[in-house]
């Protein structure tokens, strides 16, 4: 261990190297110090990326410095923050790149209840500065649930309180998610049932609650300190099923009490507020059914009354009628003496009109239309023969050149004999698809006939006045109907509430177009 260089004279001590000393010191701090417990407040806590915790623990007269592991940071009673009094165990050690000593911390706890309540209400202002106290965000609570879910111990007599006081109020089922209340795995049991609760789908196997109750009895700070846990809390303010808390007795608060939906001060008190008392809302519903029907009966009574009144200032039938039958009476009357004077009228000119019928007065516009027929017969005779002249002329004319026009005639024939085959083709094949067409055009209206359907069995609905019923929405409770089916009409009263109508088809909306075939439509 000694250097190999030249002592000086009247010194026989070996020089250490800057190493060996640091190590010789290391090797007798850790032997002197290999456990130790150590008091101090925290300051200058620093997390690092790899998991590690350095920081340094304080009084009023010296600091020292410390690290945590990442393999004992989870493990710890209480996580490191800045101004908490702890007690902590582990070794002292030095750090030879600082020639600095320091203390490797195995284990954390708060030093006393102070301590404890100085960082519940460090987390509380924090949380607290997050929202999750607003009451904006709390939920309600279901005024009839179906499934309650309770989160406690399953032994004890919280677990019995609970299951007593709902199965006298409000029968109903309940899910028990059982987990420890106390010690190191309180927290991460209750914040796990939270999240387990509100992981169930809807309609599964395992109905999903309506409601939460996280349930605890009374006890230390010490005892009820697992329900101060940042996590725990998060847990419950992220939950969206309504949780109600009951942590202890009245006088006791925990963190989850402020990030809860409801508070209760007990756990019966707890189920009280899940559920309601079945005997209280059967007597309601008895005193709003008799209320209905007192209503109903004075109701009925008042249109009674408002009906006889009406009725009594209605006119009489000989009143709406008298005056209109004397009328009637009267018009009679006159219509005869009406139609014999009117006949008389006619008579009278008729003989007017004979009067002037005399034989010679016949005779002459005869004789006149004689000589007008005679003479148009002359001219019709001459004009005859001209146009027979003109055409015979022409005709000779023709004949001297129809040699010269065989050729073209004959080509004419046969392009017309050609033409004429092709007419009939598109003609045969115009007729097979105007045929098809008219089959299904057929077809298409015995499927649209209105009366087709009664034969298989259907009716068709009209109003009182004839009118076709198209929509449910159209009829009102109580309106006549005509129900028409095949071998004759019934009729019927409607019934229930009228429906919420369906939205119709905007008019004017264009109908889905035909594909094209690339055939055209000869109509």
């Amino acid at each position: 261990m000694a250097s190999e260089a030249t002592s000086p004279p009247g010194d026989n001590a070996a020089p250490f190297s800057v190493s060996e000393l640091s190590a010789a010191l290391k090797r007798t701090v850790e032997e002197r110090f290999g456990y130790v417990r150590l008091r101090g407040e925290i300051s200058k806590v620093t997390r690092h990326a790899s998991g590690h915790v350095y920081l340094t623990l304080k009084d009023e007269n010296a600091s020292i410095d410390g690290v945590i592991w990442r393999g004992v940071v989870s493990r710890l009673e209480c996580q490191p923050d800045q101004g908490l009094e702890v007690i902590v165990t582990g070794k002292i050690t030095t750090y030879p790149a600082r020639s600095s000593y320091q203390i490797v911390i195995d284990s954390m706890e708060p030093a006393g209840v102070g301590a404890l309540l100085a960082q519940l209400e460090r987390l509380k202002a924090q949380l607290r500065g997050e929202g999750l106290f607003d009451s904006a965000r709390k939920k309600p609570i279901p005024a009839i649930p179906s499934v309650v879910g309770v989160i406690t111990s399953p032994t004890g007599a919280v677990i019995r309180d609970i299951l007593h006081r709902i199965r006298d109020r409000w029968p109903c089922r309940v899910l028990v998610w059982p987990c420890v209340v106390q010690g190191d795995q309180a927290a991460r049991q209750v914040a796990q049932a939270v999240r387990g609760f509100a992981a169930l789908p809807e309609g599964g196997a395992i109905p999903r609650p309506d409601v939460l109750i996280v349930a605890r009895g009374g006890g230390s700070i010490e005892d009820l300190w697992p329900f101060n846990d940042e996590a725990l809390a998060r847990a419950v303010a992220a939950c969206p099923l309504p949780v109600i808390s009951a942590v202890g007795h009245e006088t006791d608060t925990t963190l989850i009490d402020f990030v809860s939906d409801r508070r209760a001060p007990t756990p019966t008190a707890a189920a009280e507020m899940a559920t309601p008392v079945l005997s209280e809302l059967k007597a309601g519903i008895a005193d709003a059914e008799r209320r209905l029907q007192r209503a109903a009966g004075r109701m009925v009574e008042t249109r009674r009354a408002a009906l006889t009144g009406a009725a009594a200032r209605l006119p009489s039938m000989a009143d709406l009628f008298g005056r209109r039958d004397q009328r009637l009476d009267l018009a009679s009357t006159r219509l005869a003496s009406g139609l014999r004077a009117h006949i008389a009228a006619h008579d009278r000119r008729l003989a007017a009109v004979a009067a002037r019928l005399t034989p010679q007065g016949l005779v002459r516009p005869i004789a006149l239309q004689a000589e007008r027929l005679a003479a148009l017969d002359r001219r019709a005779i001459q004009a005859l023969q001209r146009h027979i002249r003109d055409r015979d002329l022409r005709l000779q004319g023709v004949a001297r050149r129809l040699p010269s026009m065989q050729r073209p005639v004959r080509l004419a024939q046969e392009r017309l004999e050609d033409l004429s085959g092709r007419a009939t083709r598109s003609l045969e094949r115009t007729l097979t698809q105007q045929s098809e067409r008219l089959d299904r055009l057929g077809r298409l209206l015995g499927s649209l006939n209105p009366d087709g359907p009664l034969d298989r069995g259907f009716a068709r609905v009209h109003h009182a006045d004839g009118r076709l019923v198209r929509t449910a929405a159209s009829l009102a409770a109580g309106e006549g109907v005509s129900l028409h089916f095949r071998d004759g009409d019934r009729q019927a009263v409607v019934e229930g509430d009228r429906p919420e109508p369906t939205p119709a088809r905007k008019a004017g909306a264009k109908p889905p177009e035909r594909p094209k075939s690339g055939q055209d439509d000869l109509f």
